[in-house]
């Protein structure tokens, strides 16, 4: 019994240790700088408040991201006409 135990037991917290680094890499990927929140928070869109509310923040906050890429390309779109 004592060699089962000695075997299983160490398995038993490799096992969870694989599980908790696949769970710690999930968040990790789905990290939120506090810029970021801020700025969604003071200048929300209504799509993403019923995103946030309906969805969760990860689709609230990839609106958010594709709402700051576009106006990006468009502001070097206008500087470039002006000069």
């Amino acid at each position: 019994m004592t060699a089962w135990l000695s075997v299983l037991v160490p398995l038993l917290v490799m096992f969870f240790a694989l599980g908790m680094e696949r769970v710690e890499s999930k968040m990790r990927e789905a990290t939120l700088r506090p810029e970021e929140l801020d700025e969604l928070l003071e200048r929300p869109r209504p799509d993403e408040i019923r995103a946030l509310f309906r969805q969760g923040t990860g689709r609230a906050l990839e609106l958010f991201r594709l709402r700051n890429r576009a106006p990006r390309g468009r502001r070097s779109a206008k500087h470039g006409k002006a000069a």
